[in-house]
């Protein structure tokens, strides 16, 4: 059986090469400030991720953006991605144009982040999503193969081209996001429901595959949370009267702010989480509690 990566490792032959990357101006990295949002500095005054090269895929707006500019504030450098040539990205990180669905585009990322960065330390696979549909027997399955794409596959692929070189270095760590979604069933959601459960149980075997070279694995499972696709979400749901518990607001009280999800990716990437691999951490306001 092929180990991690020796298939991928290697750009093949007729992949693009490394795209246009957009680099953050000279002093760059000064971002805005969000509630709740603070600089981060471990025992020593210094910034935990300081001289740490990050790489996290849409990354230009919600979840993504706030993952990005948390781990520009602790010091990373920071390479993300999107599909549009015309996103943009937070302030001080540098950018360039992916469509991490297809293989091609996977390998130009990984090709874009050698060149950028020089290699990568922390990787958070933030890309994804689906369009949903009024039942599950009418997802087409060419939607199935997107949703598959974009939320499982790109995170196999990338892993399978970055991972190695971590696993050499015996240091890295890298966080897929899922959704705390999988747990109550949702018809119209079903192509990405699928994929992420299969996204949650390839992360668990990853970790343990990576574990003995330390590089940490972990999953992060958003709860609804306040950006543009999140309303989306919600709209959709109260119009198909979708029943109790679905629209409902978390024990919390509250939405989740694209600044909690960012906290605990910052946390799984940092060396605070140390002795922490394998698993999926629920940040949902105790909306979808599991076990």
């Amino acid at each position: 059986m092929k180990q991690l990566g020796e298939a991928f490792t290697a750009i093949p032959e007729g992949f693009p090469r490394a795209p246009s990357i957009r680099r953050p101006a000279i002093g760059g990295g000064a971002i805005e400030r969000t509630e709740g949002m603070t600089t981060v500095e471990n025992g020593s005054g210094t910034r935990e991720l300081a001289g740490r090269r990050a790489l996290v895929t849409g990354g230009t707006r919600g979840i993504g953006a706030a993952v990005v500019r948390h781990l520009l504030d602790a010091g990373a450098e920071v390479l993300t991605t999107a599909r549009s040539a015309t996103s943009t990205p937070p302030e001080g990180a540098a950018f360039v144009e992916a469509d991490v669905r297809t293989t091609a585009g996977v390998g130009a990322l990984a090709a874009a982040a050698r060149e950028a960065l020089g290699g990568v330390d922390v990787l958070v696979h933030n890309a994804g999503g689906a369009r949903p549909h009024r039942t599950g027997l009418g997802i087409p399955d060419e939607e199935w193969q997107d949703a598959l794409d974009l939320n499982l596959l790109a995170s196999v692929r990338l892993d399978a081209l970055l991972a190695p070189d971590m696993r050499d270095r015996r240091s890295g760590a890298i966080v897929h996001v899922s959704t705390a979604a999988v747990v109550p069933p949702a018809p119209p959601f079903l192509h990405y429901q699928a994929a992420k459960v299969a996204l949650e149980s390839y992360s668990r075997g990853l970790a343990a595959e990576l574990a003995p070279s330390g590089v940490r694995v972990n999953t992060v499972s958003p709860g609804r949370t306040a950006t543009p696709g999140g309303e989306a979400t919600r709209e959709h749901w109260e119009s198909l009267d979708a029943g109790p518990g679905a629209v409902g607001t978390p024990p919390l009280g509250r939405d989740g702010r694209p600044d909690d999800i960012a906290q605990a990716v910052l946390f799984l990437v940092s060396d605070r989480s140390g002795w922490v691999t394998g698993k999926v951490l629920g940040v949902d306001g105790g909306e979808y509690p599991r076990g």
